[in-house]
């Protein structure tokens, strides 16, 4: 079983109140869904869950069969594709998946990562360097490197922008895997994506 629970989290940014007392409990099989316009929040909230930024009050915890993770195992739980995410243009699909396996302690082979790779529809890409890659191509690297710790919380930031119909049909794939697998947070205004969710957070209303 695996918990994800939002307990009144609030950051302000400067004079700018960004969120306010967010509040929500998902677990395994349930898709969170967090919208609100541009500048609401809704990638700060993430980063917040994803761990790498702190609230000013409240907490993000993630439990997995009843304890709650320490920092060092939530790295290794949490998958997380975001348009601002990091890969290296002058390393191939194979160093990209390699490095970001060595940062995150975790296991990493040719086998898997070709694996990965044709999970998100790059198969025999692995060597190319990522500076030749298309956007959408560099988006499904992304999935492969947040696939990478089979996670129990995967987390998506317009989880199907700049991917083509065939990139879009992967990521509808890659949801339901996670549904049973743990849990899923998404943001998004796409109303084709609102119809993954379970519970809904308008950041407009207030969280």
């Amino acid at each position: 079983m695996v918990e994800l629970k939002l307990d009144s989290i609030s950051k302000r940014f400067g004079g700018r109140q960004v969120i306010r007392g967010v509040r929500a409990i998902v677990q395994t099989g349930e898709t969170l869904v967090v919208t609100g316009r541009n500048g609401s929040g809704k990638s700060t909230l993430l980063s917040i869950i994803a761990g790498v930024l702190r609230p000013d009050r409240g907490s993000a915890g993630l439990w997995v069969d009843g304890v709650e993770l320490d920092p060092d195992s939530r790295r290794t739980a949490v998958g997380w594709v975001a348009p601002d995410l990091t890969l290296y243009r002058e390393l191939s699909a194979w160093e990209n998946l390699d490095f970001y396996a060595r940062v995150r302690s975790l296991p990493w082979s040719r086998d898997r990562a070709e694996a990965l790779l044709e999970q998100v529809g790059l198969a025999g890409r692995g060597h190319d360097l990522v500076g030749t890659f298309s956007s959408g191509m560099r988006v499904r690297l992304k999935y492969a490197v947040a696939l990478q710790c089979r996670p129990r919380l995967l987390i998506l930031d317009e989880p199907t922008a700049m991917l083509d119909q065939s990139g879009a049909a992967i990521v509808e794939a890659l949801i339901r895997e996670q549904r049973n697998r743990g849990v899923l947070v998404l943001a998004t205004n796409d109303p084709n994506e609102l119809r993954h969710g379970d519970l809904f957070l308008d950041l407009e209303a207030g969280g």
